[in-house]
């Protein structure tokens, strides 16, 4: 059981009556069936309450097998509790890898994936774009199966299924052979750069961040992850479109250690050592924080970009660090990417609830023009009416959810609020 009812981030405290944690998938139905509110709960890295219940919360936390490969169709098989950076490392010991992963590895495969959790690369979709298959109990305690071969059209409606249509307890993902990366950081990249050389910069390479505090017009570094062919690094230029490569170790918080970050200065390693920035056996980030992220069109990245640094003196004392990455498009309902390749524009804040919720507003309105959606695991004032106008797929996404949960056990306040549009 949970001992300590907050998320990861210690901002929102869960306000469930009961909290289970089940080891079998028949406790699970069993708990389903008894509920009238219930909700399934990874591992705490969501900022608001999308996570919540009035009623149960299932913890999947000792769902955390992997159940096997399929060599033939190129698939692993995971419970719905297993973390990236074990799962990564079990795939490459077997001569596999997954195509992306977050900044974090810590988190939930089936947490990440329902709420379109992602990682970088122009050619590169979401974590829950991997998908094949999945496995869930429905609110009638029915344990379902759903697979993008048989069931294209309620599959892609299913899998960024924001826990509204179940508790999902196994996800098949796709996989492909295991490969070596190397990553290297540079430092100060002019603003301007971004308009004349973003494409180029990122379609070159397996994926790129860009961070930036905001104190001035300019990236603070740029995060480079390169696919190493036979073991052989790359020897990185010592200047890229005006930024200097960096001799030392960095932290996106330049007054962090690097210590807890993935290895850089263009050494070879493991995908999975690299393209997380931060590694598993370490404790991640910096600690007590606030997260908002706004998926953008991505021909509009640098009108927005220019949009928010006209805010900057509002954003950058309420600011640990931003990043900007690029996601490309898919056909999921629900995912921010639905039909677009994508630009993410991320804020780490201080913990200061009070005057972060002040200057969204602000940076929502600066972002409209470019029909800016909020990650949905993250923190964001938009109204909910203007939510629902920027996914096309929403009315089909409630059928989807009345279908599957009947009797509105998954539903909670987050879901009546920005999928129903009850107050």
């Amino acid at each position: 059981m949970i001992n300590n009812p907050s998320n990861w981030a210690g901002n929102y405290l869960y306000r469930a009556a009961q909290i289970h944690a089940p080891e079998t998938v028949e406790q699970v139905q069993e708990l389903v069936i008894r509920s009238n509110k219930v909700k399934a709960l990874g591992t705490r890295h969501s900022f608001n309450d999308i996570a919540d219940s009035s009623g149960d919360l299932i913890y999947l936390e000792r769902f955390d097998k992997i159940l096997g490969l399929d060599r033939e169709r190129r698939t692993v098989t995971v419970e719905a509790g297993v973390r990236y950076g074990q799962l990564a490392r079990w795939l490459h010991d077997a001569g596999y890898a997954l195509h992306n992963l977050a900044s974090l590895p810590h988190i939930s495969v089936a947490g990440a994936v329902a709420t379109a959790t992602h990682g970088s690369g122009d050619r590169h979709g979401n974590l829950a774009t991997a998908v094949s298959a999945m496995e869930l109990v429905t609110g009638n305690g029915e344990l379902m199966f759903l697979s993008r071969e048989h069931d294209r059209e309620q599959f892609e409606g299913a899998v960024v299924g924001l826990g509204g249509l179940g508790v999902i307890t196994k996800l098949t993902l796709d996989i492909s052979p295991t490969f070596l990366m190397q990553q290297d950081v540079y430092e100060n990249l002019p603003f301007t750069a971004v308009e004349d050389y973003y494409d180029e910069l990122t379609s070159s390479l397996y994926s790129v961040s860009l961070f930036t505090n905001w104190q001035d017009s300019a990236f603070n570094q740029v995060w480079l992850k390169r696919h190493v062919l036979d073991g052989m690094s790359v020897k990185a230029e010592p200047e890229l479109f005006g930024a200097r490569l960096a001799i030392n170790n960095l932290h996106p918080i330049a007054t962090l250690s690097a210590e807890n970050c993935t290895e850089q200065l263009g050494v070879c390693g493991p995908w999975f050592e690299r393209l997380p920035h931060f590694r598993m056996e370490f404790t991640p980030s910096s600690g007590a924080e606030l997260q908002s992220e706004y998926f953008i069109p991505r021909q509009h990245v640098f009108a927005a970009l220019q949009a928010i640094n006209s805010m900057r003196e509002q954003i950058a004392p309420l600011l640990q660090i931003s990043e900007l990455r690029t996601i490309a498009a898919d056909n999921l309902w629900m995912s921010p990417c639905y039909q677009q390749a994508s630009v993410g524009i991320h804020f780490t804040w201080e913990q200061d609830w009070e005057n972060v919720r002040n200057v969204l507003p602000k940076i929502e309105e600066a972002l409209a023009p470019f029909h800016a959606r909020p990650h949905w695991a993250k923190l964001f004032t938009m109204s909910p009416d203007r939510l629902q106008s920027l996914y096309e797929k929403l009315p089909d996404f409630r059928q989807l959810l009345q279908r599957y949960d009947l009797q509105g056990k998954f539903r909670n306040e987050y879901l009546d609020k920005y999928i129903f549009g009850m107050s």
